[in-house]
């Protein structure tokens, strides 16, 4: 769907359930200062419109017995529209892999992936992706540590918005 119109409320729901995803309508409604069925409602408009794209929970990938997170850069030939597709679903396949995003320049795909152990990043690099005739390259950068970003708040919002990633630092 397209843009739709948010108003201070709807920003304020936003805001409030990036923070904390399973507070209670009730909850909700009493924090951004409506009845808990305007709530209910504007959430529900807010998930049809799709600005609401789902609930997640985090999972920490070092708890579950994979420690070793890295970024693994891949590059494709042909770069072609029919690869594309076939080529994410068999890296989404994999269950080592978190996330993947299509990009530009001299990369084709990044994937997120987390592994038991180096061993089993190199079997995830040889055994998956350098054995496909379409990958061409792969380039490891291995994750020492991770800093999550905080929650994405709509343009234009007020109040915390403009300071929400403002963790006091000063520069690099």
């Amino acid at each position: 769907m397209g843009n739709i119109e948010l108003d201070t409320v709807d920003l304020e729901i936003l805001r409030v359930m990036q923070n904390d995803a399973r507070i209670s309508n009730k909850d909700l409604a009493a924090v951004v200062g409506v009845a808990a069925s305007t709530c209910l409602d504007r959430v529900a408009r807010l998930r049809t419109s799709g600005v609401i794209t789902g609930q997640r929970i985090q999972v920490d990938a070092a708890k579950l017995g994979r420690p070793l997170e890295a970024f693994l850069y891949i590059q494709v030939r042909p770069h072609r529209r029919p690869l594309v597709e076939p080529f994410v679903d068999h890296l989404l396949a994999q269950p080592e892999v978190r996330a993947v995003y299509h990009l530009t320049g001299p990369d084709d795909f990044l994937a997120h992936v987390a592994t038991d152990t180096s061993q089993g990043l190199q079997r995830l690099v040889l055994d998956q992706l350098t054995v496909r005739d379409e990958v061409v390259r792969v380039l490891t950068n291995l994750v020492f540590q991770h800093w999550p970003g905080g929650p994405l708040l709509p343009p234009g919002a007020t109040g915390t918005a403009g300071t929400a990633g403002n963790n006091g630092s000063t520069g690099r």
